[in-house]
């Protein structure tokens, strides 16, 4: 008989303390085997990337190191599709969920609620449902499609065949260098990240670029740069 392994989940937050709470739901209500802790957006990406399929369920803090909002939680849902992933945050803003859920995220959970809420909501996600806030139950008008925006462009946003691209400060740094020429390893090695988390930018900025590989990106890239 193949004894079946117990899941892993991950909590990407740089609040130690809350790291420690929702640990202890994990283990000890919702049977997790282990909980993988990481404080920073390129850290929790490492893990993701190093794991392959082990890693069941990822839990990410809005405000912590490397995270630009719910936006930045596109690239783990296009090179992660197996997870759940979940955004527990300290912010109910309706803006922000609703953010979140355009990018494809399993769920949005307020750190405000109680433990037996957030073993509830946790639950729910793992169950296949998506949880809300219960103030955005009901929603008056489906999320905005990513690509249309209204105001102003932020001013690290460009163009490219008449979309609007954005890149996050990590994914511009990735991009300079794969202008540059330099491959994964190299990028890697330049800004002390793992391999598998350049990767992951990678993939994202291909995606943002709308182009299917790295000569492409390149070449469109250096123009987006230079503008």
């Amino acid at each position: 008989m193949v004894q079946q392994t117990a899941p892993v989940a991950l909590i990407a937050d740089d609040d130690e303390f809350f790291r420690l709470a929702m640990v202890a739901i994990l283990n000890r209500s919702l049977g997790f085997g282990e909980v993988v802790e990481t404080g920073s957006l390129d850290a929790a990406l490492d893990q993701l990337a190093q794991r392959a399929n082990g890693i069941a369920l990822a839990l990410f803090d809005l405000a912590m190191p490397g995270m630009e909002g719910p936006g930045s939680l596109s690239a783990v849902r296009e090179c992660f599709p197996w997870v759940k992933v979940a955004v527990v945050s300290g912010s109910s803003e309706r803006h922000k969920i609703l953010a979140a859920l355009e990018v494809g995220v399993h769920g949005y959970v307020p750190k405000g609620l109680g433990s037996s809420e957030l073993t509830r909501a946790v639950g729910m996600i793992l169950d296949g449902q998506i949880y809300v806030p219960p103030s955005l139950a009901v929603l008056d008008s489906p999320p905005r499609p990513a690509s249309v925006r209204s105001g102003p462009e932020p001013a690290d946003a460009g163009l490219r065949g008449g979309r609007s691209v954005e890149l996050t400060p990590r994914q511009r740094d990735v991009l300079a260098l794969l202008v540059e020429g330099k491959s994964n390893k190299e990028i890697a090695r330049q800004l002390q990240l793992g391999e598998g988390t350049v990767k992951v930018h990678m993939a994202a900025l291909l995606r943002s670029l709308g182009v299917q590989n790295r000569a492409a990106a390149a070449v469109v890239g250096a123009r987006l740069l230079a503008g």
